[in-house]
């Protein structure tokens, strides 16, 4: 069986399902070794793997992304890119688009210097890499090392098309429709991108290794042999997804997750005598703290629904939002996302991937709030596939909320069965088995 490291960036919503996957490679039978920032060797432990420190950007998130401690520049982009979501969509992935250099290809030297060092102390036969690590799939490329790329967002992050830009939503919900100068502007952003990012590899490349080949469009550079997709098999994706060396992991949550434990459990008992349905409410690690939006979401549906009680996830933003605390409301910093789904009717988030996928395989019905990234293509997904609703978070009622909220609670749609079902079926079990397959 192979030797398979699994290096992943210091982000939780990323080290988390990478952490997961490792877990299910060690239990196919590979030797693995996670490869991570310090603050995550409990994820390699909860993996039963090997864990090697190992920095590969220099921003970081370790659950509540104000609370990290990180470089002033890197705080001070974190502030600029929450204000530009306050401006709505296309403003916030305008700021993505002009800090991605710094995000995602900060010292690429220092990564294949530390890479190659890896390799020599730990020798694998296969590398799991993040997708948005750039840097570390450019260093992998250069040293002509075997490696499987997982893809932790949308799959439209791989471009495959001359038309697609990293960065530009392939698809839009119907809540959210920008203005054609906008997108215009936003695609111009991108596609400057692409050039600098291409031509950054290139002369990396042709600096370092000259006697390897190119590493061609940049935002496309991915494993030649395994591709794992976070993400379910839906009929209308773009990209070759009959291509053998795509794995659609479906999600990446625990087969067996630990409950609640006591204190939730107590919550949720006091939650329900005060409102028999209960919905969860958490926006993830970066946005949550956008408290305005959060104050709007439980306010509309306490209102809209007396039989509703909310579980708040509220960041740095928890002790601001104190006054929503009651009968019927439950606020924290952070809540066990995966263990409550188990336990809640409904979700409203943001349409992270991560957040998607679990209540997909949880079979829980969400309204979906888009602010940045691949957020927006994801909303169009859970629409398209009857897996939730979208409201566009610039601008929010409360009265909206509480109406989409109540749709989804009183009729989730047979449509979200069919999706979880298939979801459930696949998983990162059945992934880890298929890669190690394909590395053989």
């Amino acid at each position: 069986m192979p030797r398979v490291h699994v290096i992943a960036p210091p982000f939780r919503s990323h080290a988390q399902p990478l952490s997961v996957l490792a877990g299910e490679l060690r239990a196919a039978g590979a030797e693995v070794r996670f490869a991570c920032a310090e603050a995550f060797a409990p994820l390699a432990g909860a993996a039963g793997a090997a864990f090697t420190p190992l920095t590969v950007t220099r921003n970081a998130n370790t659950g509540i992304a104000r609370h990290t401690e990180q470089g002033r520049e890197e705080a001070a982009r974190l502030e600029e890119f929450l204000d530009a979501t306050r401006a709505g969509a296309v403003p916030a992935l305008l700021a993505q688009a002009r800090h991605r250099r710094a995000d995602m290809l900060a010292e690429p030297e220092r990564v294949l210097s530390e890479l190659r060092a890896l390799h020599a102390r730990w020798p694998a036969d296969w590398y799991v890499v993040d997708q948005l690590s750039y840097a570390v799939t450019l260093a992998l490329h250069c040293l002509g090392l075997p490696y499987a790329t997982f893809c932790p967002g949308h799959p439209s992050y791989l471009t495959h098309s001359a038309g697609a830009l990293f960065g530009v939503p392939y698809a839009w919900p119907r809540a959210v429709r920008p203005a054609a100068s906008d997108l215009l502007a936003l695609r111009r952003e991108a596609r400057a991108n692409d050039i600098a990012f291409t031509a950054l590899f290139a002369a990396f490349a042709a600096r370092h290794t000259p006697h390897r080949p190119a590493p061609g469009r940049a935002f496309s550079l991915s494993s030649p042999h395994a591709v794992v997709l976070n993400y379910p098999q839906l009929d209308w994706l773009p990209g070759p997804a009959q291509d053998p060396r795509y794995v659609f992991s479906g999600h990446c949550t625990r087969a067996d997750p630990a409950g609640p434990g006591p204190f939730w459990e107590k919550e949720l008992r006091r939650l329900r005598r005060a409102g028999r349905r209960v919905v969860l409410v958490a926006l993830g690690t970066f946005l949550s703290a956008r408290e305005d939006v959060l104050e709007t979401v439980c306010r509309g549906v306490l209102a809209a629904r007396p039989d509703v009680s909310v579980v708040l996830a509220a960041g740095d933003r928890a002790d601001a939002l104190a006054h929503l605390a009651g009968p019927r409301t439950a606020i924290a910093a952070t809540v066990p996302q995966q263990a409550l789904l188990s336990r809640v009717d409904a979700m409203v988030h943001h349409g992270g991937n991560n957040s998607f996928t679990e209540c997909l395989a949880a079979g829980v019905p969400a309204l979906v709030l888009p602010f940045s990234s691949d957020q927006f293509s994801i909303a169009h997904d859970a629409e398209r596939s009857g897996a939730g609703l979208c409201l566009d978070p610039h601008g929010l009622r409360a009265d909206d909320v509480g109406r989409a909220v109540a749709s989804l609670l009183d009729s989730p749609g047979q449509a979200l069965a069919g999706l979880s079902r298939q979801v459930r079926s696949l998983g990162p079990a059945r992934a880890a088995r298929q890669l190690v397959t394909l590395m053989a």
